[in-house]
């Protein structure tokens, strides 16, 4: 019952977060750029061309009536259609979505396989060689731009010895690199936490109990204080995440691959306003999802959380 409570309450918060992102993103596309019409039309459109684009974008109505529509709509999951294509938003979305999820994937395992280890071989010898390699490696990580090391890596893995295909995005192998360059970033804030976590965790009173009831190191460091380390890494992972979705337009650019950072890069080129606003409105649903999943995740291995 405690639990069932707590999803309701998490799942009542992402709604409201999600209604809360929907009215900014309404309003910002209306406001800052003055009258979509006549961004999209253009300096030389005449009143009538204008008007037609208004009547086409649903601008012609009064704001009020505007913003009631565009909620109906967005309980449908209905973005309107893109002004380019004439197709529907969220086709044209879905199409891109797939890659863009599987590239954030498979740069976040590659983030938590190297850090979360490396994290607590840091911390478990303190001052030690492993240590010293962590602290370098998540300097490295924080410092380099991922461009520049998507752009290194083609370099040397595509062009210099061509292991990996230049371009593409026909197989995972096309997505090597471009995860590569996307997770390392990741993977040094994840080390750098997982560390610092596991440091704590081993300073504490049940720690030394541990080691007065005779448990051995190993059991003591991964089967009692890693699981409690673990639970702001899950919450910080979770976030990485929602990033990676909604940030990998650069790295996208670099590799050349069609996901939803090339897309909604081309669709601000082309002013295409309903495209832009049902995909930043759609990173945002994923991104409040990624984090209704990482509470329920934090619940499981702080069950005190519920009662908070």
């Amino acid at each position: 019952m405690e639990f069932i409570l707590f999803l309701l309450r998490r799942f009542t918060r992402l709604l409201l977060t999600i209604l809360i992102i929907s009215t900014i993103i309404f309003f910002v596309i209306r406001v800052i750029p003055g009258d979509p019409a006549l961004v999209v039309a253009g300096i030389d459109a005449s009143d009538e061309e204008i008007q037609a684009i208004r009547v086409k974008l649903g601008t012609d109505a009064p704001v009020a009536v505007q913003y009631i529509n565009w909620m109906k709509d967005m309980v449908k999951l209905d973005f309107g259609k893109s002004l380019t294509s004439n197709q529907p938003v969220l086709k044209i979305i879905r199409q891109r979505f797939s890659l863009t999820f599987t590239l954030a994937i498979l740069g976040i395992l590659l983030g938590v396989i190297i850090a979360i280890p490396l994290g607590v071989l840091s911390a478990v010898h303190r001052w030690s060689l492993w240590d010293y390699f962590g602290m370098v490696f998540s300097q490295l990580g924080m410092a380099v731009p991922s461009f520049w090391l998507g752009i290194i890596l083609l370099l040397i893995f595509s062009v210099k010895f061509p292991i990996f295909p230049l371009f593409g995005s026909d197989s995972l192998k096309n997505l090597v690199l471009p995860a590569i360059a996307l997770g390392f970033a990741r993977a040094a804030v994840i080390l750098r936490l997982t560390r610092a976590s596991m440091v704590d965790e081993l300073s504490k009173e049940y720690i030394i109990t541990a080691r007065a009831k005779g448990l051995t190191e190993k059991m003591i460091h991964y089967r009692h204080a890693l699981k409690n380390a673990l639970i702001p890494v899950v919450t910080v992972t979770g976030i990485q995440f929602g990033y990676m979705l909604g940030g990998a337009i650069i790295i996208e650019q670099v590799f050349s691959l069609p996901g939803l950072g090339r897309l909604f890069l081309y669709a601000i080129y082309q002013r295409d306003f309903p495209l832009i606003q049902g995909g930043v409105v759609f990173i945002a649903i994923i991104f409040s999802l990624t984090n209704f999943i990482v509470d329920i995740f934090y619940s499981i291995l702080n069950p005190k959380i519920r009662l908070s």
